[in-house]
Order: structure tokens, then C-alpha cells, then sequence
């Protein structure tokens, strides 16, 4: 597919502004595995492949095991490779991703408010917010994968 539109360099202040939210939840104390794990999970479900490719790599990067990467489009089939806190945390990233088809059920939110403290919660919010903006961008424009055979 050709890119259809970069967003930066026709209106750098547009991709400043969604980068200002990714800096906000890089800095709030959300532990980076974590992040790494819903940044995946969300761009799994919109389908970006320019945001699984970086995320899946900056993951394993940061210590992240490829078997976990491997299943996590099926977390709720492996339990016992995911802490309590990160399925809640994956559920919550699929219900606000998809929060169209039921919102984010009790359910789900009470299990997140049960494993982090509000503030954690509200940088898990932005965190899902944030990718989901990151994911329709890359998909709307097309964006273009990296080219790695120069760095490798």
C-alpha cells in the first residue's frame, strides 16, 4: 500500500499534539511492559500493522518474552501467562477499544479499580485513548512500515 498522507510533515502541530498524550502516559509511572502489552492488544484489534511492528519490537526490547507475544491475541485462553493486574488491564483495553459494542462493563472496570490505584487507572485510560488515536492515524494514512534492512 502506498502512504497516503504524513501527517507530520504537512501538519506537524496535529502529530505534536498526539505525541504530547504519548509523553503524558510515558511519564505518569505505567510500568513500560504493561504499556507495551495494550499498545499491542489495541493495535491487534484496529488491525495496524505499522504500530504491532514497532510495539512488538520495542516489547521484546524491553525484556518482554515472545512466547507472551506470541498468544497474546488469546490471553484469556493462557491465564497462567498473565499476572492478574495485566488481564484486567487487557480487558480493559479491549472493551475501550471496542467501546461502541457494550461500553466497559462493571465487570471489567471492577477488576481494574481492584488491581491499580486511581491514578494508575487514569494513566491505563490515557494509555488505551492514545494508541487508539496512534492506530487510526497509521491505518486512515497508510503508514508506511520502516524500512529495518538499513539497521540491521
Amino acid at each position: 500500500m502506498t502512504q497516503r498522507l504524513d501527517i507530520h510533515s504537512i501538519e506537524p502541530k496535529a502529530h505534536q499534539a498526539v505525541f504530547a498524550l504519548e509523553r503524558y502516559v510515558r511519564d505518569s509511572g505505567l510500568d513500560p511492559r504493561l504499556y507495551e502489552l495494550v499498545k499491542i492488544r489495541a493495535s491487534q484489534l484496529n488491525g495496524c500493522a505499522y504500530c504491532l511492528d514497532m510495539h512488538n519490537r520495542d516489547a521484546r526490547k524491553g525484556g518482554e518474552d515472545q512466547r507472551r507475544l506470541d498468544i497474546l491475541s488469546a490471553w484469556r485462553e493462557a491465564p497462567d501467562m498473565f499476572t492478574d493486574s495485566e488481564r484486567a488491564a487487557l480487558a480493559f483495553t479491549e472493551a475501550v477499544t471496542r467501546i461502541g459494542d457494550a461500553g466497559v462493563p462493571d465487570r471489567i472496570w471492577d477488576d481494574v479499580v481492584a488491581c491499580f490505584d486511581a491514578p494508575v487507572v487514569v494513566a491505563l485510560l490515557m494509555a488505551v485513548a492514545t494508541i487508539n488515536v496512534w492506530n487510526r492515524l497509521a491505518v486512515t494514512t497508510h503508514q508506511s512500515l520502516p524500512d529495518l534492512s538499513a539497521s540491521s
